[in-house]
């Protein structure tokens, strides 16, 4: 998606944690407004929150990609080709693979349903005190290092990794297998020969986790996927559900976690409200959630009849694409919506998506965050950047936003 879009629309400039200029441009000027790709695609963008809630909660708008052509994922001749009445959707009784987060229900529903015990909030919750062994463990490691550190190789991307190669039951030693590789395939200035190189080494290396759990299965999520799924799940649906679970598992969580303490630093009067009442911390989380929303453009679905959103009728086929960095400041729902307020009260936002396909990891991800961030601003009460913020390399070329790296100190 993010190369069919203008670079104004997608690259985050003057304030790294605001939405980018196109988007804020759009404000005020309807709540669903036209919108054509650079493939020729005529698309509908979604940038209010009732509206949003609205798409992503009808089931008349789709997920499957299979069925129902998606306009960000087409090329320029696909775009001719479907306005042409060429490109008919394929004939599909059923779905073989386990890309669950591109199915809609009945399919979505059962592949889902395998893996919601395994993300309640009590065993979020039980699963704490070992996240904040790990969030304290790597702190020491900065500290005994010296007095400076990147803390995104440090600190955000270790403590997500850790936590969802041992819920899978991947090595952790393994990681460098699956972290660069991910990179690639979020990356949206990769090459299609390298995204594909990409995305073959990480099905390779499921496939092969996938057998050794066949073989001899252990006290993880994936042992029980491979064992206990009933009716039983293929090779091809295990790896793939395997994907989006490590992918999603790591990614989101880390960049939240450099971002929001890149944030943080840049908002001092914020930072020392937390320090002083660390009961805010929870109000935090949220309200970073809110105003970060770090997957860029957010999600899109495809229309499978017309339907009528905010008083916009969306024709049949059509393409919606929600805006989530702007959905999440909509002014008719957030007072001062371009302020970060830790003492906000916890409002709803969409930064875990909304209906069928709510986050699944969501508690996880909150239980992290609020561990991670909550050691830091306790644990480092002197943390601070080592380069001016304008210097710190933001990951606008990803369609995960974030950080490459944040250059701190605590001397």
């Amino acid at each position: 998606m993010r190369r069919l879009l203008p670079a104004d629309m997608v690259e985050r400039g003057g304030c790294p944690f605001d939405p980018p200029a196109g988007l804020r441009e759009r404000r005020g000027k309807g709540a669903v407004q036209p919108l054509k790709l650079a493939n020729g695609a005529s698309t509908w963008l979604v940038t209010g929150l009732e509206e949003a809630r609205a798409v992503l909660s009808d089931l008349r708008f789709s997920s499957d990609r299979v069925r129902h052509p998606d306009a960000t994922q087409l090329q320029a001749h696909e775009v001719e080709q479907l306005a042409a009445g060429g490109r008919a959707a394929p004939e599909v009784d059923s779905r073989t693979d386990g890309m669950f987060v591109f199915m809609d229900p009945p399919e979505h529903t059962r592949l889902r349903r395998l893996l919601t015990g395994q993300f309640t909030v009590r065993r979020m919750k039980a699963l704490e005190s070992h996240i904040r062994e790990i969030a304290v463990e790597h702190i020491e490691a900065m500290r005994a290092a010296g007095t400076e550190a990147d803390l995104v190789p440090a600190y955000a991307l270790p403590i997500p990794s850790l936590v969802i190669c041992e819920m899978l039951g991947v090595d952790y030693a393994d990681r460098g297998r699956f972290q660069e590789n991910t990179r690639v395939a979020l990356d949206s200035t990769s090459g299609d020969d390298e995204r594909a190189r990409a995305g073959l080494e990480l099905y390779g290396f499921i496939q092969e986790l996938v057998a050794a759990k066949r073989a001899e299965p252990g006290d993880d999520m994936l042992s029980g996927l491979v064992h206990d799924a009933d009716p039983p799940l293929t090779d091809s649906q295990l790896v793939d559900m395997a994907l989006v679970l490590l992918g999603a598992g790591h990614e989101t969580t880390a960049n939240m976690l450099g971002l929001g303490m890149f944030a943080l630093l840049e908002h001092p009067d914020q930072l020392a409200a937390l320090r002083d009442d660390p009961a805010l911390l929870d109000n935090a989380i949220e309200e970073l959630l809110r105003y970060l929303s770090i997957i860029q453009m957010g999600v899109s679905r495809v229309a499978t009849e017309t339907v009528t959103v905010g008083e916009v009728e969306i024709p049949a086929g059509a393409t919606v694409i929600i805006a989530t960095p702007e959905v999440n400041r909509d002014p008719r729902h957030w007072s001062e919506p371009d302020r970060l307020d830790v003492r906000r009260p916890r409002t709803s936002h969409l930064a875990f998506g909304h209906g069928v396909h709510q986050c699944l990891g969501q508690q996880l991800a909150r239980v992290e965050m609020q561990v991670g961030l909550g050691e830091l601003v306790t644990r480092m009460p002197d943390l601070r950047l080592t380069v001016p913020a304008e210097q710190v390399p933001l990951r606008n070329e990803m369609l995960i936003f974030g950080v490459h790296s944040l250059p701190v100190t605590w001397a």
